[in-house]
């Protein structure tokens, strides 16, 4: 459970990765290949989900399947909530 909620930590900071970590990582790559713009969070999302399974695996907690749940629902969260309060809302507004 530690590893789904390190996880969904990790997914929720990738949009502030990706300056100070996927840029560097963009820029010692870019003399051996192109690195597409779009690439950039997909970055992003490569080095939270590596450190979220890293902590998780040095707190022996968690299984592969809920790191990764955990960080796709951290990355996705936002827009989950505003879905879901969208929804609520508008069942309460119709009642």
């Amino acid at each position: 459970m530690l590893g789904f909620i390190v996880a969904l930590i990790a997914g929720f900071f990738v949009p502030q990765l990706d300056k100070p970590v996927t840029a560097p990582i963009v820029k010692a790559l870019e003399p051996s290949f192109k690195i597409e713009p779009a690439e950039h969070r997909l970055i992003s999302f490569m080095v939270a989900l590596l450190a979220a399974a890293v902590i998780a695996s040095l707190l022996d907690s968690g299984t592969t399947f809920g790191v990764i749940l955990g960080a796709i629902l951290g990355y996705f969260g936002m827009r989950i909530y505003t879905v879901l309060r969208r929804i609520i809302e508008g069942r309460t507004d119709g009642a």
